[in-house]
């Protein structure tokens, strides 16, 4: 099967790491996958952003930016268009981005599939957080978007309802969770020699990975470290980097456990792993309601014992006590006391552990099955279309 994968996003992150391992899963699978995205990106470094959008996003008004992102539809869909007469896809995928419409075009003009997925419910999100002033167009893509789309592929069941309440229906919505590779994230035990090369000579090592912000509260875990005794104490890895990151220095600094801090700022993908199996406690303190955390089967993977909040959409992957344990987000010192629990008991952290492993394995929660899930999906939309073939000879 060809698949022409389309994109907009502009920096190389969490949702750059989702497009490359659907890509691969596909690809080892034996699809034709070609690529269409902003002009320069694959050049960019890991967690690097577009500096015309960076500066554009600083300088122009928001509204002004709005217009942009909806015009950007025009130079888009001629570049689409003609990767879509080169390649001759039997599908167009699409990863959703507000304003982005040139793949729903695409697919009345050329009569193509399209399968979207969405990550998040961005009309909602940027309203929210991020200053949205064209709401009722923005809205309007949305839901152009949405419901346009032939199936749309969603994180987790969570962010599934919000669509099906936009109109969507329930049927055309396929959930798959993020994936791992569990070649990448094998099963074992933590790294010491790792360990060594950062400094760490504690025993125990309590980890986090990823953007770390405010809302994470990973204050908490500095708090944790400064109670306790020196011989009963642990080292904080946080594997990474984000706008928290100088205020954690600053509290581990004026508590005295600066020692037992370590900082590691971006790393690049291939080493992820690496750092992962070196933590015997995985954090995920914190986490929007409707996501899929990839950090999270990451964790799993890597055999983690698991603090995470009892949220609804982390239910969809972990049960406490059985494969992690799940804090109260309203209790006043709920993931203080996991960590704490999870501290003081050796026998728990490796039962966690290999439960959590063992849940990736036996819902084979991976990249190739979401990969198998997308093409299957995408063979019954074809097989109901064989009267309807591609317009290749008159575009």
């Amino acid at each position: 099967m060809r698949i022409l994968y389309h994109h907009r996003i502009g920096s190389k992150d969490g949702q750059y790491v989702h497009i490359r391992e659907v890509v691969a899963a596909l690809q080892a699978q034996g699809h034709e996958v070609r690529v269409v995205g902003p002009g320069g990106f694959e050049d960019r470094p890991f967690g690097g952003e577009s500096g015309l959008v960076a500066r554009l996003k600083q300088f122009v008004p928001a509204a002004f930016y709005e217009i942009l992102e909806f015009g950007y539809n025009l130079l888009d869909y001629r570049r689409l268009a003609a990767e879509i007469r080169r390649f001759r896809p039997d599908v167009i995928y699409e990863r959703y981005n507000l304003y982005l419409l040139s793949g729903v075009l695409a697919r009345r003009a050329f009569r193509l599939p399209l399968l979207l997925e969405i990550n998040a419910p961005l009309y909602e999100e940027r309203s929210a957080y991020g200053g949205l002033r064209l709401k009722r167009l923005a809205r309007w893509a949305e839901r152009q978007a949405w419901r346009k789309a032939d199936r749309i592929f969603t994180v987790t069941h969570v962010l599934a309802q919000h669509i099906t309440a936009a109109g969507v229906a329930a049927e055309r919505v396929v959930v798959t969770p993020n994936g791992v590779d569990l070649g990448t994230f094998p099963r074992s035990l933590p790294v010491y020699a790792r360990r060594e090369a950062l400094g760490i000579d504690t025993p125990l090592v309590v980890g986090f990975v990823g953007f770390a912000r405010e809302w994470h509260g990973l204050d908490a875990v500095i708090r944790l470290l400064a109670a306790r005794p020196q011989s009963h104490t642990f080292h904080f890895l946080l594997v990474g980097d984000g706008p928290a990151c100088e205020g954690l220095r600053r509290q581990a600094a004026a508590t005295g456990v600066a020692h037992r801090v370590t900082i590691t700022g971006l790393i690049e993908r291939e080493q992820i792993a690496d750092y992962v199996r070196v933590f015997d406690i995985a954090l995920q303190p914190a986490v929007v309601a409707y996501a899929s955390p990839l950090k999270l089967l990451e964790y799993m993977a890597s055999s983690c014992a698991i603090v995470a909040p009892d949220a609804a959409n982390i239910k969809e992957l972990l049960i406490d006590n059985e494969n992690a344990l799940l804090f109260d987000t309203g209790a006043t010192r709920g993931f203080e006391t996991a960590v704490m629990r999870l501290l003081e008991d050796g026998s728990l952290r490796e039962r966690l552990g290999r439960s959590a492993r063992a849940t990736v394995e036996s819902r084979d929660l991976t990249w190739a099955c979401n990969a198998r899930c997308i093409a299957s999906t995408a063979g019954e939309l074809l097989a109901g279309r064989r009267d309807r073939q591609p317009a290749w000879s008159r575009r």
